[in-house]
């Protein structure tokens, strides 16, 4: 695709992101998925406009808490917004000891990015209150965990900007849990990335999808946890789950499983159903042709410039 002031493009593990006169950002994003930081070889259907989807009305519900990027959304997997210095890591938010925390915690760790967890949890228990677990931003390879001390003594983000990061990062977080809790979910975790244009930070990216984050259903959550049970949850992780199961957690020399249609069907039928229960809407399915998406896109490109001008 190329679009109108097109000085830029990347392509990332689900998303293409165009750039536009070096001010704009065109994110398209794709049916690719991604688990252990690999791309799987086969794409889940409608995958794209459920995150982008959900990716947008977050941003709208949050826009009073901190400006975000988005300026609109002219196809269902598709965000134009404003171009941002990006900062180098990723703000991992987590209301419970789940999935990447309780295997830390399940290896006999009570540390996580310099964060002390209490003994005597069980998996998915509620912390006190939520933690942070920050990670380098990777373009190629794993994210890592890393403290807060390490991130402003390396000079990742400086004390001022971190602190200002932290502060948005857990009012976001109690947002989100409002909004899932009037939705019958418990937000567990999630990640906010987040930029700036001069001094002023923005939100970017997506926000409290299901790549991003991690739902329960509040609905028998205690019943659960007092009998030892797995929680139904709503998000990527089951995705792991069944490739672990199958014998890949993206190691040298482990082979992916084949993805049939049958589980290229369920994850989608997934990813829907987390749309619906999220957003209270139901999810209309938009096959669209990739000649009248470029055109659409570059109307509303064109559009914008002439705004702007």
């Amino acid at each position: 695709m190329k679009l109108p002031g097109q000085t830029n493009f990347y392509k990332g593990k689900v998303r293409d992101v165009y750039t536009i006169a070096d001010k704009l950002m065109v994110m398209v994003v794709s049916d690719r998925i991604s688990a252990f930081d690999v791309v799987l070889p086969r794409p889940i259907p409608y995958k794209g406009q459920v995150l982008n989807q959900i990716a947008a009305q977050f941003l709208d519900a949050t826009r009073d808490i901190v400006p975000n990027w988005k300026i609109s959304t002219p196809l269902p997997n598709t965000t134009i917004g404003y171009k941002c210095e990006t900062f180098p890591v990723e703000m991992v938010v987590r209301g419970n000891l789940t999935g990447h925390a309780w295997r830390t915690y399940k290896s006999g760790k009570r540390e996580l990015c310099g964060i002390a967890m209490p003994d005597g949890m069980k998996e998915n228990d509620f912390f006190e209150k939520p933690i942070l677990t920050p990670t380098t931003k990777a373009h190629i390879g794993h994210d890592e965990d890393i403290s807060r001390e390490e991130i402003i003594s390396s000079g990742l983000v400086s004390e001022t900007e971190y602190i200002q990061l932290e502060k948005y990062t857990l009012a976001l977080f109690e947002r989100g849990r409002e909004i899932a809790k009037d939705r019958g979910l418990i937000l567990v975790d999630t990640k906010y990335e987040f930029g700036k244009i001069g001094d002023t930070i923005y939100l970017i990216d997506e926000i409290h999808t299901p790549d991003s984050s991690r739902y329960f259903y509040m609905e028998g959550y205690q019943e659960r946890q007092d009998s030892g049970e797995p929680q139904r949850q709503l998000s990527k992780e089951f995705v792991r789950e069944w490739l672990m199961e199958n014998g890949f957690q993206g190691l040298e020399g482990q082979k992916m499983p084949e993805i049939t249609d049958e589980i290229a069907g369920q994850i989608s039928e997934r990813y829907i159903e987390l749309y619906e229960v999220v957003t209270g809407k139901t999810f209309m399915k938009n096959d669209m042709n990739f000649n009248e998406m470029e055109s659409t896109i570059a109307d509303e490109i064109k559009g914008l410039e002439l705004v702007q001008n």
